[in-house]
C-alpha cells in the first residue's frame, strides 16, 4: 500500500487532531494532543491507539517528554518495538501460537519465532482505531476485532481511553466477546524520566512490589515456576538501581513479575535521580512484564513496565485465566502518576 505524507507534525493546540496520512483503504492516521492545565501533556495516535509522548516536570520545572519513541511520522508507520502501542488481543508471548479452549485447537500467526507475541502480525498495534475527543484532557479509541483476526476466535470489541489528570495518565481498556477468547490487553510504552533518549536509564531507581518472578526458558516462555525473587536480579523491593541489579544477571529483562495483591500502595515506583521525576503505576492486573531496551543504538536508554496477565496463559492452568466469555467485561486499567520530584 502505497502511503504519501500529508503533513508534518508541529506544536499542537489543545486536543488538536492532526491527519498525519491519508490511507487508501482505510481511515487517516490521526495525531491528538491531551493537556491539563498543570502543564502535563500527552499526544496520542489512532494508529494503534498509540501514547506518542508524556511531557512532565522535572525538579526545577522544566517539562520534556520522558517517553522514547520515534522523532517523525514516517516512522510511527512501522512501529516493529511497539513504541506506546495498545498491543493485543493478548499481550506477550504464547508458545508456538497454538492454544486449546472448550476442546478446539486454534493457531495464531507467529511473528516472534517460534512464538506469538504481542497479537501477531497484524495486531491492535497495526490498526486504525475510531476515536472520539471526550475533552481536553481525555479521548476515546475503539476497535472491532473481527473473529479469525490473527487466528483468535470471537469477534471483540475493544475500548481504550486516555485520561490526563492534574498529575497523572490513565489508560483504561474493556472488551467484550461474542465467543469466548484469550484477552489480555497493556499499553507498551517506553520509559526514561531524563527525557532524553540519549541518556542511559541504568541509575533509575526501581521499586516493583513483587515477591515472586516466572522463570523462563530459552524462548522466554514461562516454566510454570513462581520463584521467590530473593537474591535474584528480580528483587526491586527494596528498592534498587536498574543496573545494580542487571549485574547480577546474564543478558537482559524481559521478564514477567507476579505483583503481590490485596496491598496498598503502586504496582512500582520508578525515580530518576538526575531529573528529580518520579513516576508511580497501579494497575489491576496480576503480573508486570519488566523490560530493558536499548532502542536507537543507545546502551539501556528505556524500560517498559506493562502490567498484563501472565504470558501464555492459555496453555498454563495453572496461571491466572486470561479467557473472556461472552456477557463478561474485561477490564484493565494503569495509572502512571508523577508526585511532585525529588
Amino acid at each position: 500500500m502505497r502511503i504519501v505524507l500529508f503533513m508534518a507534525i508541529t506544536t499542537l493546540p489543545l486536543h488538536a487532531e492532526t491527519a498525519e496520512y491519508p490511507l487508501s483503504d482505510k481511515p487517516p492516521v490521526k495525531l491528538f494532543h491531551l493537556s491539563h492545565p498543570s502543564g502535563i501533556s500527552a499526544s496520542v495516535s489512532n494508529l494503534g491507539a498509540t501514547l506518542r509522548s508524556l511531557s512532565v516536570p522535572d525538579r526545577d520545572g522544566k517539562f520534556a517528554n520522558i517517553l522514547v519513541g520515534f522523532e517523525t511520522p514516517d516512522e510511527w508507520l512501522d512501529n516493529k518495538p511497539f513504541f506506546g502501542s495498545t498491543v493485543g488481543r493478548y499481550a506477550n508471548r504464547i508458545a508456538q501460537g497454538k492454544f486449546s479452549l472448550n476442546g478446539e485447537a486454534f493457531t495464531l500467526s507467529i511473528n516472534n519465532n517460534p512464538n506469538h507475541l504481542h497479537g501477531g502480525t497484524n495486531g491492535f498495534d497495526k490498526a486504525i482505531w475510531a476515536s472520539e475527543v471526550i475533552s481536553d484532557q481525555a479521548i476515546r479509541f475503539t476497535y472491532h476485532s473481527k473473529d479469525g483476526e490473527e487466528g483468535y476466535p470471537g469477534n471483540l470489541d475493544v475500548t481504550v481511553e486516555y485520561i490526563l489528570g492534574e498529575d497523572s495518565l490513565k489508560w483504561k481498556a474493556t472488551a467484550t466477546t461474542d465467543k469466548a477468547t484469550p484477552v489480555n490487553l497493556t499499553n507498551h510504552a517506553y520509559f526514561n524520566l531524563t527525557g532524553s533518549r540519549e541518556n542511559s536509564v541504568l541509575d533509575h531507581v526501581l521499586k516493583i512490589n513483587a515477591a515472586e518472578y516466572l522463570p523462563v526458558d530459552k524462548d522466554l516462555i514461562p516454566t510454570s515456576e513462581l520463584k521467590s525473587v530473593s537474591g535474584t536480579a528480580f528483587d526491586f523491593q527494596g528498592p534498587a538501581t536498574i543496573g545494580e541489579n542487571l549485574k547480577k544477571m546474564e543478558g537482559s529483562f524481559d521478564h514477567n513479575l507476579v505483583l503481590k495483591q490485596n496491598t496498598q500502595g503502586p504496582a512500582a515506583i520508578c525515580h530518576d535521580p538526575a531529573s528529580g521525576r518520579v513516576m508511580e503505576l497501579s494497575t489491576n492486573q496480576p503480573g508486570l512484564q519488566f523490560y530493558l531496551s536499548s532502542p536507537f543504538g543507545n546502551k539501556f536508554s528505556a524500560f517498559c513496565l506493562e502490567p498484563q496477565k501472565f504470558p501464555d496463559s492459555p496453555n498454563q492452568p495453572d496461571f491466572p485465566s486470561s479467557i473472556l466469555h461472552p456477557g463478561e467485561t474485561y477490564s484493565h486499567e494503569i495509572t502512571f502518576r508523577f508526585p511532585e520530584p525529588e
